[in-house]
C-alpha cells in the first residue's frame, strides 16, 4: 500500500476521475445526500490517498489551505472506501494527514465533521468548535485540533 498526495494540477485524468468517483460513491449515492460534490475547492486542494497494490483508492481526503473554508487550515471529503471499512483505514488516513499538516508547519486544522464521527475526531485530539448543525440534510459539527 502507498500514500499519495498531489496538488489537482499533479492528478493524472485518471486518478482525478477515481478520486471524484468515489467520493460521488460515498457522499452522494450511499448517503443518498444529493449536493454538489465539485464545489470549485479541489483546483486549490492537496488530494491525500491510500492506494492498493492493485490501484485502488483505499481511502481519501483533501487538504484545503487557510483561507479557502475557514480561517485555519482544513480537511474534508473524507472517507474509507465501502468495501475497505473496519480496517481502520481511517484513524491511520488522519493520522497520515495531521502529520503531514504539522511537518509544514500548520498551526490548525479545523473540520466540519459528520455528527456521529465527533467521538472518533475527538479521539485524535479535535475538539467541538460550533453547536451540531444540519448541512444537506445531515447534522454536522465544526471541530478543531490546535498542534
Amino acid at each position: 500500500m502507498e500514500w499519495k498526495i498531489k496538488t489537482f494540477d499533479e492528478l493524472s485524468t485518471t486518478e482525478l476521475y477515481q478520486l471524484l468517483s468515489l467520493r460521488t460513491a460515498v457522499f452522494v449515492v450511499e448517503q443518498n445526500c444529493p449536493y454538489q460534490e465539485l464545489d470549485g475547492k479541489d483546483q486549490v486542494a492537496k488530494h491525500l490517498w491510500l492506494e492498493n497494490e492493485a490501484g485502488e483508492i483505499l481511502a481519501l481526503c483533501r487538504l484545503l489551505p487557510e483561507g479557502v473554508s475557514f480561517a485555519e487550515a482544513s480537511i474534508g471529503r473524507v472517507l474509507v472506501h465501502p468495501d475497505f471499512r473496519h480496517q481502520h483505514l481511517g484513524r491511520q488516513l488522519l493520522t497520515e494527514v495531521l502529520d503531514y499538516l504539522q511537518k509544514v508547519g500548520k498551526s490548525a486544522v479545523k473540520i466540519e465533521a459528520q455528527y456521529y464521527l465527533k467521538d472518533f475526531y475527538a479521539s485524535l485530539g479535535f475538539v467541538a468548535d460550533s453547536e451540531p448543525f444540519y448541512e444537506d440534510g445531515i447534522k454536522h459539527i465544526n471541530m478543531l485540533l490546535k498542534f
